[in-house]
């Protein structure tokens, strides 16, 4: 859709719509512990999804990573990758799995540069926790429910700590 990658290519405006979004969030974050996630999420629901799926194809996976992604949704790779591309990109920049379609990694990587939240791209995402499919992210972001860790780490890393050669 050429309106969805005119606004992701040129994504000041969209950084700026999330800090407003965010800056909201926080404030209605006592509404929503007291409503409780679900309730919470029926009421948000509608206009976060059109926002969103008109901006960035969201699937609703109500973890957003936007903002560490360069504001390109990773779960349209068709593998569902949140950590980078996979090693099957080709090297005119397209996906191995849709050769018609640019590797969302590729593209999130180049549109990064243009925010404030570049190094976030370096950022190690946990995996998806699909039993909360459906919810409202800007509501699991206000409750802290969207960046649950695995294991018992619960530190936010980042790909430079394991690359040879980077200062850890």
């Amino acid at each position: 859709m050429a309106l969805r990658d005119f606004w992701q290519d040129r994504p000041t405006p969209l950084v700026w719509a999330w800090e407003a979004t965010a800056w909201g969030l926080r404030l209605l974050k006592p509404l929503f512990q007291k409503l409780g996630m679900e309730r919470s999420s029926k009421i948000v629901k509608a206009p976060e999804e059109i926002v969103k799926k008109v901006l960035f194809n969201c699937q609703d996976c109500a973890q957003c990573v936007l903002h560490y992604s360069g504001m390109t949704c990773p779960m349209n790779c068709p593998k569902n990758l949140r950590n980078g591309p996979c090693g099957g990109v080709r090297l005119n920049g397209h996906c191995e799995v849709k050769p018609e379609m640019m590797c969302v990694w590729v593209q999130a990587v180049e549109r990064s540069k243009k925010t404030p939240y570049a190094h976030e791209i370096l950022r190690l995402n946990p995996p998806v926790d699909w039993r909360l499919k459906g919810q409202a992210s800007w509501v699991t972001y206000s409750l802290g429910a969207d960046q649950i860790p695995t294991g018992t780490d619960t530190t936010i890393r980042y790909a430079t700590e394991v690359l040879p050669g980077e200062a850890k």
